[in-house]
């Protein structure tokens, strides 16, 4: 299998919605009450237009979308340096162990070395062991004296 891994571009709007409602079902079979407003509209609006919220990368074979990853900037006032904070991490099911998902996580960490921050960082759905494992296989390592909270606006 030859994966390729590049940005996300405006005409993928339809791989990656569609990928983002398979990583969805996957998540509420784990008990997630998932329910995503992100359509193509708005992959269109907030990706790309004057004020980009996000980017990512698409991993491809032959032009069929295996994975995608998307991420935002943040900062760190602690360590003193910028974050690259990974949104989303999904593999297509018949596609992981062949190192898809390594692939598109090197890219973001390629991207987060270029925009000169000090780490990646982002989140995984506790009951989610199988992102767990992976994340572990990588080196990731968990953040044990914070908790993630919210407010709604």
């Amino acid at each position: 299998m030859t994966v390729t891994v590049r940005p996300i571009r405006r005409e993928d709007a339809e791989a990656i919605v569609g990928m983002l409602k398979e990583f969805g079902a996957f998540l509420i079979s784990l008990g997630d009450p998932w329910d995503s407003k992100f359509t193509e509209e708005r992959y269109l609006e907030d990706g790309f237009g004057p004020e980009p919220a996000f980017g990512g990368f698409i991993a491809e074979e032959a032009g069929q979308p295996l994975g995608y990853i998307l991420h935002t900037p943040s900062y760190d006032t602690d360590v003193g340096c910028r974050v690259l904070f990974i949104i989303d991490l999904w593999v297509r099911p018949w596609t992981r162990r062949l190192g898809v998902g390594r692939k598109l996580m090197d890219a973001a960490a390629e991207l987060g070395r270029q925009r000169h921050c000090g780490y990646l960082l982002w989140a995984v759905f506790k009951p989610n062991t199988l992102a767990r494992r992976f994340y572990d296989g990588i080196g990731g390592k968990e953040t044990t004296d914070l908790d993630w909270m919210t407010l709604k606006l």
